[in-house]
C-alpha cells in the first residue's frame, strides 16, 4: 500500500487522524491505495478493516463485504486479518487502455448499522509493454536526384504503456547518408522523418538497410525495432509536394456516410505523367482508418465511409502519399489529424441495488433504502450527469461520491396513508440537447401497530326489554382498526366491575370475534333499571393497543308485577275488610281507603280502582275514587239498605296485559254513637286485630313522611348542583324541564331524583312518586288521544316513568 503524504509526521499523524475521524462519523468516506499491475496473487493492497476503524472481531457479524462493479474479483478482503489482497491478474491496459488514470472502485458495506464506504485502488503501470511499430520492415524508394535535407516520413511506434514508461526515444543505425528527424513532443502528429545529410548515388549503393529503434522510459528499458530498406531511384528527381505536411480536422462523430472530411494538395514540378500526381493512403496505415474513410486517388478528398465514435476514438492519424506517374514513381507525404467532436448521444445509465426492503413505517430519518450509481460514456460536459427523484416522495438523494447516490429516508412515513411508493429516479446529463434515464424503484411500507382500534362512537344506548330469554344477543360492538395483518386483527373483552353485589359478567358476555353482546340471564328491570359497562377492543400487535366503549343498557318494563294491596298478607290475591259505618252520615263521607302498590313502573304501575259489587238491590250507596282508592257514601242510608253491605273492589293497573287484584270490604251499619271498630280478614277467614291496622296506617304515615322529606331533601340537592359551576353535557348532565300535567284523572310527573339514580345505576329500587293533583291545567293532545298523561322526557328518560309508590 502507498500512501502519498507531504509535511513533517505530526502533520502526517494528524491528516491520517482527521481523515479516519471524518470515515467513522460519516459512515461513508473514500480511501486510496496503490498496486502495481501484474502483481501477484496475494499481494498485500491495505489493511482497510483497520483504515475504516472496524473491529476484525465485527466483520463476519457485520456481513462486511465488498462490491466492485464491472471489476470482477480482482481484489479480495480477507476477513480473519482486515488485509485487501490481489486475487487475480491486473492488466492496467486491459482496465483502462491508454488512460493517464486507471483505478478501481470498491463499495465496502457493512450492516449492523448500516454503512457504505468507497475505496479507490490506483493500478499503477509498470513497463510490461515495448514499443511497436506497425511494420518490421518498411520500404522507401528514394531518387538519387533529392536534394540534401530532404526530409522522408516515418511511421513512430506507440506504447501500450503510459507515462514515463510511453516516453519514447529513437536512435537510427550508424550511418552517412541518413539522420534521424525527432519532432518535439509539443507537436501532435508530426511524424519521424528521415533526412538526406549526403547526397545519394545509385551507381555506388543501390540499396542500404538501416534499424530504427525506438525506447521507453521504463525501468528496465524496453525496445521495438523497424528494419528501413532504402532503394535508391534514378530520372524522376521531383517528387511531389503537399501543401502542408501535417492537416488537421474536427470531425463530429456519428456523421453519415459520404460526409466530406478533408482535401489534400500535392503539386510536382515535372512535365508530363511525370507531375501527374495520384493520392493514396500509405502503406502502412492501419485497417481500422481504412474502414472509416474513403481517399479519391484523383482529386485527394477523404470521406467518411464508416462509425465515427468519439468514444472508442478521440483522433485518428491518416498518413497520405501522393506519387506521381514518372519511371520510377517518386512519392510526397503528409499526415492528416483527424480530431473527433463528441456528440451527445450516449443515454446516461442507471444501477440502483437496494438494500433493505420494505421499510418499517416508524424508520428513522435518514436510513439507507438503496445505492445508485450512475455512469455517462460521454465527454466534458455530455457527460456530466445529475440525478434527482420523483417529486412528493419523502425520499432524498445523498451523494457520496463523484457518480454515486444513497437513496435515503427524508422524511416520516405512514403506511396508512400510503403503503407503497414508486420512486423514480432520473440521471440526466449537462448536453445540448440532454439526455436522459430513469431507473424505478418500488419502495414498500411495512406496518407497525400504531392504530388503536377505533369505535364509531364512544358510547352507545341500548334498550332490551326486561325477562329476556338467557342469552339474548342485545347489541353487537364494532371496533375497525387502520393498521394491517395482525396489528388490525381485533378482540373484544368485557371490562370487569362489580354490579351491586355480583360481577359485571354475570349478567352479560361479548363474543371475542364478532363483538356479539349476550345477556347471560333474564334481567329484571325492578331489580336493575341500568346496565352500564364498558367493552375493550384490543388489537393483536406487538405491544397490543386498544380501546373502551360505554354501553348503556336500558331495561324497558315489562307488565309482570300485579298489584299488590297493602294490609294483606303477603303472595296473597285479595283481602277483606270490615268496616264499621254510623248509619246517619251525609251523602260524601268516606267509608274506607283502599291502598295498593305494583312493583313495575310507569303505566304498567299507574293503579285504578273499581267497585265491582254489593249486596243489595238498589242504587249501591257506596262508590270508590278512581285513583284514590277511597270508598264514599253517595247517598244517606236507609232501613232498606240493610245492616251490613258486602263492597268487592277490584284494582287494576293499565300495563298489557292488564294484571288485577280484588278486595272485599264488608261495611256493618251501626247506630250512631256505637264506637266503631274495624277488623280485617284475610281472604282465607283470618282476624286481624284492630291494633295491627292502626300500627299498619302509623307505619304508612311514617313512610309517607319519610319519602316526602327524601323528596324536599332531593329537589334542594338538586337546585344546588344546578347552581353549580359544573361541565355541561354528559348522560347525567341537567336535562329538560320536566313537563307536569293534568288530565281527567290527575297529573303525574317524572322525578330528578330517579333520573339520577338511573344514570348511576345503583341505588334502591324503589323510591320513585307519582303525584297526582286536580288543580294543574291538562295536558297537549298526544298520539295516545286527549287526557292521557304525558311527559317530556331527554333520549336518556323515554322509557324510564314513576313507579307508583303510595296512592292516599
Amino acid at each position: 500500500m502507498v500512501f502519498s503524504w507531504r509535511g513533517g509526521p505530526d502533520y502526517r499523524r494528524l491528516l491520517l487522524s482527521l481523515w479516519l475521524f471524518t470515515i467513522w462519523e460519516a459512515g461513508s468516506s473514500q480511501l486510496h491505495y496503490s498496486v502495481p499491475e501484474e502483481a501477484k496473487h496475494g499481494t498485500f493492497v491495505g489493511r482497510i478493516a483497520q483504515d475504516l476503524g472496524l473491529e476484525l472481531a465485527e466483520l463476519v457479524p457485520r456481513l462486511f463485504r465488498v462490491a466492485s462493479r464491472d471489476r470482477g474479483d480482482l481484489l479480495e478482503v480477507n476477513l480473519q486479518n482486515g488485509i485487501l489482497f490481489v486475487n487475480s491478474r491486473i492488466d492496467r491496459e486491459a482496465l483502462c487502455g491508454r488512460s493517464a488514470e486507471c483505478s478501481i472502485h470498491l463499495e465496502v458495506i457493512v450492516d449492523r448499522p448500516l454503512q457504505v464506504f468507497h475505496v479507490e485502488v490506483e493500478v499503477r503501470d509498470i513497463n510490461d509493454n515495448p514499443p511497436v511499430f506497425p511494420v518490421t520492415q518498411k520500404t522507401l524508394f528514394i531518387s538519387e536526384s533529392r536534394l540534401l535535407d530532404s526530409r522522408f516520413p516515418l511511421e513512430g511506434a506507440s506504447d501500450a504503456d503510459v507515462g514515463s514508461n510511453a516516453l519514447l526515444t529513437y536512435r537510427l543505425s550508424t550511418n552517412e547518408h541518413f539522420a534521424l528527424d525527432v519532432p518535439p513532443n509539443h507537436e501532435q502528429g508530426q511524424p519521424l522523418g528521415l533526412v538526406l545529410r549526403k547526397p545519394l548515388d545509385r551507381e555506388e549503393a543501390a540499396e542500404m538497410r538501416l534499424l530504427l529503434t525506438a525506447t521507453d522510459g521504463g525501468k528496465p528499458e524496453l525496445t521495438g525495432t523497424v528494419q528501413l530498406l532504402i532503394t535508391v531511384l534514378d530520372v524522376n528527381d521531383n517528387a511531389p509536394v503537399f501543401d502542408r505536411s501535417l492537416y488537421t480536422v474536427k470531425l463530429p462523430e456519428n456523421v453519415p456516410n459520404g460526409t466530406w472530411v478533408i482535401k489534400v494538395n500535392a503539386s510536382d514540378v515535372d512535365e508530363g505523367v511525370n507531375g501527374d500526381v495520384m493520392y493514396s493512403f500509405s502503406s502502412d496505415v492501419s485497417p481500422d482508418i481504412k474502414s472509416k474513410f474513403h481517399m479519391d486517388p484523383v482529386s485527394g478528398e477523404i470521406t467518411v465511409i464508416g462509425v465515427i465514435d468519439y468514444e472508442e476514438s478521440k483522433a485518428y492519424r491518416i498518413p497520405l502519399e501522393a506519387r506521381d506517374k514518372g519511371s520510377p514513381s517518386l512519392p510526397g507525404h503528409c499526415t492528416v489529424l483527424v480530431e473527433v467532436v463528441d456528440a451527445n448521444d450516449n443515454v446516461p445509465q442507471l444501477n440502483v441495488k437496494t438494500l433493505w426492503l420494505p421499510v418499517k413505517e416508524d424508520a428513522q430519518l435518514g436510513k439507507v433504502i438503496a445505492l445508485i450509481s450512475v455512469t455517462d460514456l460521454d465527454a466534458g460536459v455530455n457527460g456530466q450527469v445529475t440525478c434527482s427523484l420523483s417529486p412528493h416522495v419523502p425520499f432524498k438523494l445523498v451523494s457520496t461520491f463523484k457518480n454515486y447516490y444513497s437513496l435515503v429516508l427524508d422524511s416520516a412515513l405512514d403506511r396508512e396513508t400510503t403503503a407503497d411508493y414508486k420512486v423514480v429516479v432520473t440521471a440526466r446529463d449537462a448536453g445540448s440537447p440532454s439526455l436522459w434515464a430513469t431507473a424505478s424503484v418500488s419502495v414498500q411500507v411495512a406496518d407497525v401497530n400504531d392504530n388503536a382500534p377505533a369505535f364509531a362512537q364512544p358510547e352507545y344506548t341500548v334498550f332490551v326489554k326486561e325477562n329476556n330469554p338467557p342469552g339474548a344477543h342485545i347489541f353487537t360492538v364494532s371496533a375497525t382498526d387502520a393498521d394491517a395483518q395482525e396489528n388490525a386483527l381485533v378482540s373484544y373483552s368485557l371490562v370487569e366491575r362489580r354490579v351491586g353485589e355480583r360481577l359485571l359478567s354475570s349478567f352479560v358476555s361479548v363474543h371475542a370475534e364478532s363483538g356479539k353482546v349476550f345477556a347471560l340471564q333474564p334481567l329484571d328491570h325492578e331489580e336493575l333499571e341500568l346496565l352500564q359497562f364498558q367493552v375493550s377492543a384490543r388489537d393483536a400487535g406487538v405491544p397490543a393497543l386498544g380501546s373502551n366503549v360505554t354501553l348503556q343498557v336500558f331495561l324497558l318494563d315489562e307488565n309482570d308485577n300485579a298489584p299488590v294491596l297493602l294490609g294483606s298478607g303477603i303472595g296473597s290475591a285479595d283481602g277483606v275488610f270490615n268496616q264499621l259505618l254510623p248509619k246517619y252520615v251525609n251523602p260524601g263521607h268516606v267509608v274506607a281507603k283502599v291502598s295498593a302498590v305494583d312493583a313495575d313502573s310507569g303505566y304498567n304501575a299507574w293503579l285504578s280502582y273499581e267497585l265491582q259489587s254489593w249486596s243489595g238491590s238498589t242504587r249501591s250507596p257506596f262508590r270508590v275514587g278512581l285513583y284514590t282508592g277511597e270508598i264514599s257514601t253517595t247517598r244517606t242510608l236507609d232501613e232498606g239498605d240493610g245492616t251490613q253491605q258486602r263492597l268487592l273492589v277490584l284494582v287494576k293497573d293499565h300495563g298489557e296485559p292488564q294484571l288485577t287484584a280484588t278486595v272485599t270490604v264488608l261495611v256493618s251499619i251501626v247506630e250512631n254513637g256505637q264506637a266503631p271498630k274495624v277488623s280485617l280478614r284475610s281472604s282465607v277467614g283470618a282476624t286481624v286485630p284492630e291494633s295491627s291496622l292502626v300500627d299498619v296506617n302509623v307505619y304508612l304515615i311514617i313512610a309517607i313522611c319519610a319519602v316526602s322529606s327524601l323528596l324536599v331533601l332531593m329537589l334542594l340537592l338538586y337546585t344546588a348542583l344546578r347552581c353549580s359551576a359544573a361541565p355541561p353535557g354528559g348522560v347525567c348532565g341537567p336535562g329538560k324541564p320536566v313537563l307536569v300535567c293534568s288530565s281527567s284523572v290527575g297529573t303525574w310527573s317524572y322525578s330528578q331524583q330517579r333520573r339520577q339514580r338511573v344514570c348511576s345505576g345503583e341505588g334502591p329500587p324503589k323510591a320513585d312518586l307519582m303525584a297526582f293533583s286536580p288543580g294543574l291545567p291538562p295536558c297537549p293532545e298526544s298520539a295516545d288521544g286527549p287526557g292521557e298523561p304525558s311527559v317530556s322526557l331527554d333520549s336518556h328518560e323515554k322509557v324510564s316513568f314513576c313507579r307508583t309508590a303510595l296512592f292516599l
